[in-house]
């Protein structure tokens, strides 16, 4: 279906703040096994375990395919766990790039393109994967991206829309034009992209879901390497140049460790993420595209962006939790809990036996997005160790 696809498996994921932090971001945080689960390729149960088999089902087993994961050098040890269990054939089609910097998606995308670049001959389809969200059932998630695969092939950029839910201001939202056609066996809606609009505040997301035409953006997308490299020389070359100036790569780039390999020695990239500027791939290329098309999602897909939304996906987190009066409390909790009489409340301890600073969060229930103010008062105040 695809020919690569990049998993985008960085961020600090503060929004589930103490328990997702940069050290150990909610890609990594475990899900229940219906929520997580995609098929029998991975026994894990986090988002980055459900990202991986989304990827290995999407991509050419019969070619050269390959999963291209880009991710922080800190996040490398969780990746090489969740990658343990794969078969050495599956296992194989993996390459772990750490990068140097953490510089947002444009980058990310540069350098995965980049790779592709490198290793392989011609031009390649790919795909192009967050690590963060919730997405059931991959049948129906590999419907829609055979849809995208074919419009990639036709030199669009494609980005996959969710049918919005409710007036939420927290996602960006696409608008789109007339629906295009596609084979009848696809059974796909697909839309010309008219224009990516900023996370809106309230009343404009009111307008946006009463117009009917408006998407959520989910973050994803699709397209070929060679109108891509195009579309970044014509709208982004800061961020492209340095990574194309890239020397070639040897066998000697590469480390095994546990059956994985991971690109750590690639002279100049450390140089490249001093250059790069710090940029979404939304702004960088997206916005500016005039040959985007939209895939309307017929999946479920959550971005979880609260503990009361975790609450809602992970059920009970098999903390150790007493409790005498009171009700209705979440916890989620590295160490014992005891709550007496309360009620309504998310409970959030890490007690800094990773390594981290020990750190305690306690919410109302309904109040959690106020998580987001928590940091950045946490940051203003200096203490990072904390995030």
């Amino acid at each position: 279906m695809f020919d690569d696809c990049i998993i985008m498996a960085g961020g600090a994921g503060t929004r589930l703040w103490p328990a997702s932090n940069s050290r150990r971001p909610k890609q990594f945080l475990s899900v229940s096994r219906s929520a997580s689960h995609t098929g029998d390729v991975l026994g894990g149960n986090t988002f980055f375990h459900a990202a991986l088999e989304r990827a290995l089902a999407l991509i050419d087993r019969d070619g050269d395919g390959r999963v291209i994961i880009i991710a922080g050098e800190r996040h490398i040890p969780f990746i090489i766990e969740a990658c343990g269990s794969l078969r050495g054939a599956l296992r194989d089609r993996l390459v772990l790039i750490p990068e140097p910097g953490a510089k947002n998606t444009a980058a990310a995308i540069a350098l995965g393109i980049t790779y592709v670049q490198r290793v392989s001959r011609g031009e390649r389809t790919i795909l192009v994967l967050t690590s963060d969200h919730s997405i059931q059932p991959l049948g129906v998630f590999k419907a829609n991206a055979t849809a995208a695969a074919a419009f990639a092939r036709q030199a669009k950029l494609v980005v996959f829309g969710i049918p919005p839910r409710s007036p939420a201001t927290g996602y960006g939202y696409i608008e789109t034009a007339e629906g295009l056609s596609l084979p009848a066996a696809l059974e796909t809606r697909a839309f010309r992209v008219a224009s990516f609009r900023e996370k809106p505040d309230r009343s404009v997301a009111e307008q946006f879901l009463a117009a009917g035409n408006f998407y959520w953006n989910s973050g994803m997308f699709a397209f070929s390497s060679g109108f891509m490299l195009l579309e970044f020389n014509r709208h982004a070359p800061e961020v492209m140049d340095p990574f194309i100036r890239l020397p070639v790569l040897e066998e000697s780039s590469y480390q095994n460790t546990q059956g994985l390999r991971i690109l750590t020695h690639w002279s100049g990239l450390p140089s490249v993420y001093e250059q790069v500027p710090t940029i979404s791939f939304d702004y960088a290329i997206a916005e500016k595209c005039t040959q985007t098309v939209m895939v309307a999602a017929d999946f479920a897909w959550l971005d979880v962006g609260s503990w009361d939304e975790y609450e809602g996906l992970v059920g009970d987190t098999g903390s150790e939790v007493y409790q005498s009066g009171g009700k209705s409390c979440f916890v989620d909790a590295d160490i014992p809990v005891a709550l007496c009489g309360v009620e309504d409340l998310i409970v959030v301890v890490r007690s800094g036996k990773d390594g981290t600073a020990p750190s305690v969060l306690i919410a109302k229930r309904g109040e959690t997005q106020r998580v987001k103010e928590i940091v950045e008062k946490i940051r203003a105040a200096g203490r990072t160790d904390l995030l």
